[in-house]
């Protein structure tokens, strides 16, 4: 099939920019025009919820310098959405009115934050979101945040750090029970309670009022500060009204992350992955996802590369704690833990029918290259391998 003439990237997150970089470093030379929604140029989201909250940083991360794009002849529509997918003609309509003809599209649209009826708080999902939130941490204001995933969890780092008085609000036993299991939950409300934090759990928000937030159990919490971290909903809607196949809350991809459109790709948070790895289809609302699925569907879009295989990956910062989880696991799977939780400094290894299924290391940070090959081989080990044995020699 011949190069396509005329790419459109529909986002302007970290899998639209990556994959704009990875087009022109395959020698693209065709047209790539990206649409976005914000007027900031493509950044990365970590830094949001971590250094540019605790005030290490002043902006994010860029995924390209300034002048990349203008440089590599990508055209970069900022502050301009897609109102209209038309894959039968592939053209699409712009905020601007515009009509525009593709050969070839990806749809990088990303997520936006979970919010509850009427509620009202800060949300962090852009760079001015993290500033605003930012500026009202000061010491000895109350904080109370819902939800106790990630986000909430590194807000409620980032709150206390400021001195902050912190609440963290959720309906579930421990925070990051759904995807880390209970005795995980554990280990990170303890870091949290050692440093201050106040769990209210296993209760939800009943209501809000401009004054304050009302709870399930009837408790009153009356915060100078309230944020809302209650997980992320995908942009579907332009490909739900352009009638693309959705599946497992996302828009279904193949291996190589085609969607049932013809020249149609989708990449990053909304991509529903059929793994070659895993059972069934895989979305992943992570930075790193985001990043290598870009990079990666440079290739597929120029009709070339295998299958995308790469397993997920994601870390956090929490005060002294650092962790990198790869793979994908249930809760409900085995976990095997090799050195020293109570000081935390291990490794938390998830089995199901003794094979490897994902792997979290906590403030250790010599065994990365081994436990990418482990979990990504998804080796067959026992728990006394994982415990005791040399890493390296199990791969």
């Amino acid at each position: 099939m011949a190069e396509p003439q005329r790419i459109v990237i529909v986002g302007t997150g970290l899998a639209g920019a990556s994959a704009a970089g990875a087009l022109r470093d395959r020698g693209y030379g065709g047209k790539i025009t990206m649409f976005g929604t914000e007027h900031h140029r493509p950044y990365e989201l970590p830094a949001l919820s971590k250094d540019v909250l605790l005030g290490k940083a002043a902006e994010p991360a860029w995924v390209h310098e300034q002048g990349f794009y203008a440089d590599n002849e990508i055209e970069l529509k900022l502050g301009v959405s897609v109102l209209d997918l038309r894959p039968g003609d592939h053209s699409i309509v712009d905020s601007d009115g515009a009509v525009r003809s593709y050969d070839r599209l990806l749809l990088a649209t990303g997520s936006r934050p979970r919010v509850l009826p009427g509620a009202q708080g800060h949300v962090l999902r852009t760079i001015d979101d993290s500033l605003a939130l930012k500026s009202n941490l000061r010491e000895g204001r109350h904080v109370v945040i819902v939800g106790a995933g990630w986000i909430g969890c590194e807000v409620a780092a980032a709150a206390r750090t400021h001195g902050c008085r912190v609440t963290v609000v959720d309906p579930l036993s421990e925070p990051l029970v759904r995807v880390l299991g209970t005795e995980m939950g554990l280990m990170f409300r303890g870091l949290h309670e050692e440093h201050g934090v106040e769990f209210k759990l296993g209760t939800g928000v009943a209501s809000f009022s401009p004054s304050g937030v009302r709870l399930d159990d009837g408790t009153e919490l009356l915060p100078d500060v309230t944020v809302l971290a209650v997980g992320a909903t995908p942009r579907l809607e332009l490909a739900e009204a352009a009638g693309l196949d959705l599946a497992d809350g996302g828009v279904a991809v193949d291996a190589t992350l085609r969607t049932s459109a013809p020249d149609v790709f989708a990449a990053g948070d909304i991509a529903a992955h059929d793994h070659p790895r895993y059972d069934g289809r895989v979305r992943v609302e992570h930075w790193a996802n985001a990043k290598d699925q870009g990079t990666y569907v440079a290739g597929p879009l120029l009709e070339l590369d295998e299958p995308y295989q790469k397993s997920p990956y994601f870390f956090t910062d929490q005060y002294d704690l650092g962790m990198e989880y790869r793979g994908l696991a249930d809760p409900s799977d085995e976990v095997v833990v090799r050195g020293d939780l109570a000081k935390r400094e291990f490794i938390a290894f998830w089995l199901r029918d003794g094979r490897l299924r994902a792997a979290m290391n906590v403030n250790v940070w010599d065994h990365g290259t081994a436990l990418s090959k482990l979990v990504n081989a998804q080796a067959t080990v026992t728990p006394d391998q994982l415990r005791d044995a040399d890493l390296g020699s199990l791969v």
